[in-house]
């Protein structure tokens, strides 16, 4: 979910709310000097300039208590409750305080507020997650106990055929297959999740396209000598998530056409395959998602190379083509 925004309007700096309160309570020795050059010692009564400093003196420190609960304490009190609040009530409790007080309160709040956001949003998305996984683990687990059962409970009066038995156990080693396709996928997602702090080179992650995938064309445009804040495993298998995505659609041409500026690349990746349909183009980034369940397809690869480039501050996003074939635009910033 988008963060809500700080509204944008003058505040005073930390820094000149001190020190106006210094300058103010500097001013009451100065009143009280004035005071005694004012009166009498001698005199035993209040004269009526005492009275006006010491009511001076008390006013002043009103205010300036005034003003440091109103710029200080008030906005930091709040932003402790909001934090309790957003602890016991989650997402609905995210939203602006109703005053910042100084600029770097402001600042600190819209900080906070882009902090929660992001662990509600990945909160809600680990649970879902793990129902998915759940799920997509259980449906081979169940298919091979059946089988397993059913060889085990064969009946020796009414045996299985050999055709049957074979059709059982291919039954079996298709299932651990998927389960270890999937394993490697959520392996894949939990290094897409740790962010490095390491750059890695768009030439060198296309010179390990080519030899991992030497069915498909692999070529390139642009400036590919560029660096990018993505480490080069990382690199490594978004890149070859999207090949081998685009191997599976019957793709034999990949294109990387690479463009950058001071911060950021930009890579857009083409492939002349069967391309993606236009009902399943909002699904495509759905965890499990797929459109070859039944060839062994799990429905991952994108969502890992969606999170391999979210961790890394990158995005991904499916372009609209006309023709064959399917288009991404993967934006990453440079090393820094």
């Amino acid at each position: 979910m988008p963060a809500p925004k700080v509204r944008t309007k003058w505040r005073p700096a930390l820094a000149l709310v001190v020190y106006a309160v210094l300058l103010a309570v500097m001013a009451l020795p100065v009143l009280i000097v004035i005071w005694f050059r004012t009166v009498e010692a001698s005199s035993h009564r209040m004269a009526p300039a005492e009275i006006v400093a010491l009511a001076f003196a008390f006013l002043l420190t009103l205010g300036v208590a005034y003003v440091l609960t109103r710029t200080i304490t008030g906005p930091i009190d709040a932003l402790i409750a909001r934090t309790d609040e957003i602890a016991r009530g989650g997402k609905a409790a995210i939203r602006p305080l109703e005053s910042y007080g100084t600029r770097e309160i402001a600042v600190l709040s819209q900080s906070f507020l882009d902090l929660a956001g992001k662990l509600v949003d990945r909160t809600e998305y680990i649970s879902s997650f793990a129902a998915h996984v759940s799920h997509e683990l259980k449906s081979p687990l169940t298919a091979i106990r059946g089988a397993a059962e059913l060889l085990r409970d064969d009946d020796v009066e009414r045996p299985m055929t050999k055709a049957e038995r074979l059709h059982f156990l291919d039954n079996i080693v298709a299932d651990a297959v998927r389960l270890d396709a999937l394993l490697q996928r959520l392996r894949d997602l939990a290094q897409a999740e740790s962010s490095v702090a390491e750059g890695s080179s768009v030439a060198d992650t296309i010179s390990s396209l080519r030899e991992r995938f030497p069915a498909l064309n692999i070529s390139s445009r642009g400036d590919t000598d560029i660096s990018i804040a993505l480490p080069p495993e990382a690199a490594g298998i978004a890149f070859a998530n999207l090949a081998e995505n685009a191997l599976q659609h019957g793709a034999t041409l990949l294109e990387l056409r690479v463009s950058a500026d001071a911060r950021t690349a930009v890579i857009l990746v083409r492939d002349d395959g069967t391309g993606i349909s236009e009902a399943n183009r909002q699904r495509i980034f759905q965890p499990f998602f797929s459109t070859r369940r039944e060839r062994g397809g799990t429905g991952m690869g994108l969502g890992i190379v969606r999170a391999m480039l979210s961790s890394h501050g990158g995005t991904i996003r499916l372009l609209p083509t006309t023709g064959a074939g399917a288009e991404f635009e993967i934006t990453i910033p440079g090393p820094s």
